[in-house]
């Protein structure tokens, strides 16, 4: 593929805002970013206006476009969900299964290295979420298919060898040898769905646990005498939090002060999206339960949350007119937090020699304008 340029938009490159300058693409990849007065007379250009960044990476995907994982386990569900989070910026994503059998879960797993292996846009590997964790925070999961993990989950969860592998567990219902089997295999381990005091998820962070799903969501509240997962996902280092900005899963105040707490590096925004992103579906079905539509909110009928109705351009906007945060920082949430917590930021996150084409470009209102995943456009 010959060599073009992007020029005409500003360029965030994961650390600044610059003016100027020219994103020059080959074979996928960033070639080089020079000013455009430097670029060569032979090389072809391609204008576009706003503000190109890196694209979005989002680690907890349950569905979109009309498409849930759980129900339809396959590559052409995987790809239209893939589809759908693009139109929102998102040009990497980990499709994430929920708790369900074992035998549903092994169908997830082949899918995606189906995926993988047809090396579909947009998908970087798979998350499991459940059925490891405690009924005590179950959620919307479904407490029949809860259980400690066995040997033979262990062996489904590390059968694929290409892309990221991500388990959603509580770490008081899971051996902390088994957390470090997980991680020894290049597995990346979250704490989720738990009601583990402050010592054993700080145990179970030096037996390789890696971050935290959805924080603050399906865990004790922090507290003085009783910190919590809350409290040990704020205290450790070296672990990730995806955080739901929506205005409805967790208090702006109380984002901002996690942030605040541990530093924007740590922290991750994700959609934890259902079906119905990218559609105008009011409804959808979840394990036979009714999941209803409304002020952009899902819930079942008595009224818990069931996933959000959230994409990343969203999370984005709401992080910098709810929060207050500032854009390069947000960015950085959306874009090299989630890549570094994958070990992929030396190749996504960034605009520079080297890594992958994956970008977006957004207008002033923050909104998407088109998107490119190892340099195709759309």
């Amino acid at each position: 593929m010959m060599p073009f340029a992007l020029t005409g938009a500003r360029v965030f490159d994961g650390n600044h805002i610059l003016e100027g300058r020219a994103v020059v693409v080959e074979n996928g990849r960033i070639l080089a970013v020079p000013h455009e007065a430097d670029l060569g007379a032979g090389i072809e250009r391609r204008r576009i206006e706003g503000l190109l960044a890196p694209g979005f990476i989002d680690v907890q995907v349950n569905g979109g476009g009309g498409m849930l994982f759980n129900d339809v386990r396959s590559v052409e569900c995987i790809r239209a969900i893939a589809q759908a989070h693009r139109s929102f910026g998102t040009v990497g994503l980990l499709p994430t299964f929920i708790t369900d059998t074992r035998e549903r879960m092994a169908e997830a797993v082949e899918a995606m290295r189906a995926a993988l292996a047809a090396r579909t846009p947009g998908v970087l590997g798979i998350h499991v979420e459940g059925p490891f964790i405690n009924r005590e925070r179950k959620g919307v999961h479904n407490p029949d298919y809860m259980r400690p993990m066995e040997e033979e989950d262990l062996r489904i969860l590390t059968s694929i060898e290409e892309g990221r592998t991500l388990v959603t567990l509580a770490p008081e219902c899971n051996s902390m040898e088994m957390i470090a089997r997980l991680a020894a295999a290049g597995i990346l381990v979250c704490a989720g769905h738990t009601a583990g005091d402050y010592d054993t998820i700080m145990e179970a962070c030096r037996h390789g646990l890696r971050g935290f799903t959805h924080l603050f969501n399906a865990m004790p509240p922090f507290a003085g005498r009783e910190p919590g997962p809350v409290g040990a996902a704020l205290d450790s280092r070296g672990t990730w939090c995806g955080l739901i900005v929506d205005g409805h899963h967790v208090s702006d105040a109380s984002l901002r002060i996690a942030i605040a707490a541990k530093g924007m590096e740590g922290m991750m925004l994700v959609t934890d999206a259902m079906s119905v992103t990218g559609t105008d579906l009011a409804h959808f079905e979840l394990h036979g339960r009714t999941i209803y539509r409304k002020d952009g909110k899902l819930t079942t009928g008595d009224g818990t949350l069931a996933g959000s109705d959230l994409d990343m351009a969203s999370a984005v906007r709401n992080s910098v007119t709810r929060l207050g945060l500032a854009l390069p920082d947000v960015l950085r949430m959306a874009s090299l937090a989630p890549a570094a917590f994958l070990r992929m930021d030396h190749e996504l996150g960034r605009i520079a020699p080297g890594y992958r084409a994956s970008l977006v470009l957004l207008d002033e209102g923050l909104h998407v304008r088109q998107t490119w995943i190892d340099g195709d456009s759309e």
